[in-house]
This record gives structure tokens, C-alpha cells and sequence, in this order.
């Protein structure tokens, strides 16, 4: 079956053929470039080395080329994971900012129960501090950390704990303290902190 061409296909033919043929009259036969190279008081029997060379220098620039390739690809891959961890990170950093502490008080339980304002430790040992945070981030846990101070102004305890994976952006949670009876009576205070940012503090009166 004979192919036909249309016009289009027949110039670029044309044009196709016509580049072939100047690239023949280019190339050189053996023959003629050992005739060359004897013009020019060169030794002939190193033409075969000299091309194997010539091939080798060629493939060497190619593999260059390629790994240069593969380098600026790499490079930036490695950017934009960067960029992307970094802007990862800063969206994190804003969800974090906007929590608040909206509702605090010190009970007897984890959830539920009265709000006190004094305790007594011989009686009340452990004590909670519930907290309701505001703008929690969904779909990440938080860590927090609840510092209880004496009426000597010395923090005599630090807790530090994560949340559970919050599905609310109201989100309800608490620490505790066991008082004990060496703690001293007088006017306590408790503060929950975010990333060294305090979030909620709340005063108290131990008996």
C-alpha cells in the first residue's frame, strides 16, 4: 500500500531529506580523514582511539548534563518541601494563637461538679482544674501545661500532658494537683499555658 502525503507532509519531506543530505556532505569517510591527518603529519593508526575517545567525551558530557538535571530537580524538590513545611508550620503557629481559655473553674472532678474557690487539704487532696478552650484547631492535639503555685510564689508543680484529637472547637479540658498535707494554706493560683502562652489562670484558697 503506497502512502500518500498531503502537501504539508510533502514539504517537510522535502525539508527533512534535504537536511539528511546536507549532513552526509558534512560527514568524512575513514579514508578521508586519515588523508587529513597525514596532511597534517599526524599518526593515522590513532584515529580508531581518538574516535572511541571523542564518543567517550561525549557520553561523559551527556551523563553531566543529566546528573546537573537531576540536581537542580532535586534542589528544588527540597525547596518546596521546605516552603511547604515551613508555611505548614506557620498555619499551625496561627491555629494555635487564636486558642483561648473561655471558661475556667477549680472542682473535685475532672468534669462537672462545683466551682471553688477554697479547698481544704485534709479533707480535698486532689484537686482539678477544668478548662474550657475556644478556637480549638480540629483535627489536632494540643499540649498543655498547667503550673501550680504556692503562696510563696513558687511554682511547687508542673504538669504537662496532650489532648486527645480535638473534633470541637469547643473543647473542654483538665489538670490536676494533689495538695497533700505539707501544702502550705493561703491564696494558690493555677495557670494553663499553650506554648508558653498563658491561656486561662484561675486563684484559690487552700485550708
Amino acid at each position: 500500500m503506497e502512502t500518500r502525503l498531503t502537501q504539508t507532509q510533502l514539504a517537510q519531506v522535502v525539508a527533512e531529506i534535504d537536511k539528511l543530505s546536507q549532513q552526509r556532505e558534512l560527514e568524512l569517510a575513514p579514508d578521508q580523514v586519515r588523508e587529513i591527518l597525514r596532511e597534517l603529519n599526524l599518526p593515522d593508526e590513532l584515529l580508531e582511539d581518538a574516535i572511541a575517545q571523542m564518543h567517550r567525551r561525549e557520553v561523559l558530557e551527556k551523563q553531566q548534563r543529566r546528573n546537573r538535571w537531576i540536581a537542580i530537580a532535586s534542589t528544588a524538590v527540597v525547596i518546596s518541601a521546605i516552603a511547604i513545611g515551613v508555611l505548614f508550620g506557620q498555619n499551625q503557629q496561627q491555629q494555635t494563637a487564636q486558642v483561648v481559655g473561655e471558661q475556667d473553674r477549680i472542682a473535685l472532678s475532672k468534669t462537672g461538679g462545683d466551682s471553688l474557690t477554697q479547698v481544704n487539704r485534709q479533707i480535698n487532696p486532689r484537686i482539678y482544674y477544668q478548662v474550657t478552650l475556644k478556637n480549638a484547631p480540629i483535627g489536632r492535639q494540643l499540649s498543655l501545661q498547667c503550673d501550680w503555685t504556692n503562696p510563696s510564689g513558687q511554682i511547687v508543680h508542673q504538669g504537662r500532658y496532650q489532648t486527645r484529637t480535638i473534633d470541637t472547637p469547643i473543647w473542654n479540658t483538665n489538670c490536676f494537683y494533689d495538695l497533700g498535707s505539707a501544702s502550705p494554706p493561703g491564696n494558690w493560683e493555677v495557670r494553663m499555658s499553650l506554648d508558653g502562652r498563658v491561656i486561662s489562670t484561675e486563684p484559690f484558697t487552700v485550708k
